[in-house]
């Protein structure tokens, strides 16, 4: 395995992973494949741009004929896909986008997998496939999603076993609990608390603000997926989470402490539909490899809102675009009839 397609790659946690397999792998060759939809930033990939070892393709996992061109022009040995639309809130208010990349492009690729005899195809995947859960989900519980985006992934999930069983394409999967770090679109949660809190703008908070999540690491993240391209059983889906179970009061809380800003920017507003209040992972599976977490709840937070306090370049000209649109529409309504919350 010397030469990876990353699609997705210009994307939060897919450039973080180009990075980080550069820094691990220099004998290795990246193709970065994606559409460069809203999410998508090359911004996000400049340190890398003229490194020999890297390439961009921009194309759509949809379109079979442009991956298959990819992966014969560039001889890639193994796809890692990180492609997708993830945001739960636009899946609500439009769920067209989501079946069309999160399903319907994995099938693409597996079929190209599958045609050129690749020796890896890895799927990034969520733990909202497992839904709402009272203890922490293992990798063979009944997939339970509960919204358009963890339907959608879920039914990547398993297209990517039936390739396995029935092609005998060889293939991972691994499932990750919400991630935070650099370069994260700004329509996610830590992104928008702290960018906001940053401007001086109300925080959104759904409803008590009592939903738990596990969040982990970006580059902690990036380190269990190379475990498991590598070592991991063909055919088995692995768990990843960092272990740090929080409700996102809290998290709005340590944000404000980091800044120093007042608490009464929080605003409660209506909460979405069919919001989850838990996800948890069992990691035993992965550790049983001999990975952890490398980074706690406090530090993995802290660097995050580090970053973003330190790299306004980055995030405003972002905000000035497309995100406002979308901003009024999610949550336009919402905070002209919220209500100040003491956190």
């Amino acid at each position: 395995m010397k030469n990876l397609l990353v699609t997705g790659g210009a994307g939060f946690i897919g450039s973080n992973f180009v990075r980080y397999m550069f820094q691990e792998y220099p004998q290795y060759n990246i193709v970065v494949y994606d559409k460069l939809t809203y999410a998508g930033n090359l911004e996000n990939l400049r340190d890398v741009a003229r490194d020999p070892r890297y390439a961009f393709v921009r194309g759509d996992i949809c379109d079979a004929d442009a991956v298959r061109d990819a992966l014969r022009k560039h001889h890639i040995d193994a796809i890692v896909n990180f492609a997708a639309e993830s945001h739960v809130d636009r899946s609500i208010l439009d769920a067209d986008a989501f079946l069309r990349t999160n399903v319907m492009g994995t099938f693409v690729l597996l079929e190209a997998a599958k045609e050129f005899g690749l020796e890896r195809y890895h799927q990034i995947s969520s733990d909202e496939v497992y839904g709402w859960v009272d203890k922490p989900a293992l990798e063979t519980d009944p997939l339970i999603p509960r919204s358009p985006y963890a339907a959608a992934k879920a039914s990547g999930d398993l297209m990517v076993n039936a390739y396995y069983v029935t092609h005998g394409v060889p293939t991972t999967i691994t499932r990750g609990s919400n991630t935070v770090g650099p370069y994260q679109y700004p329509e996610k949660v830590v992104p928008l608390f702290v960018t906001n809190a940053l401007e001086n703008l109300p925080l959104p908070l759904y409803g008590d603000g009592k939903q738990v999540r596990d969040w982990l690491y970006v580059t902690d993240h990036c380190e269990a997926v190379d475990l498991v391209l590598h070592q991991g059983k063909i055919g088995e889906v692995y768990n990843v989470g960092g272990e740090n179970e929080r409700e996102n009061v809290e998290v709005v809380k340590i944000i404000l402490d980091t800044l120093d800003k007042a608490p009464d920017l929080v605003r409660r507003v209506t909460d979405r539909s069919g919001h989850d209040r838990r996800y948890a992972l069992d990691l035993e599976k992965i550790r049983a490899l001999g990975w952890q977490p490398r980074h706690s709840f406090e530090q993995a937070l802290t660097d995050t809102i580090e970053w973003y306090a330190n790299n306004a370049w980055w995030w405003q000209k972002i905000k000035r675009g497309e995100y406002r649109e979308y901003y009024e529409k999610q949550y336009g309504e919402r905070l002209r009839t919220s209500e100040a919350v003491a956190v």
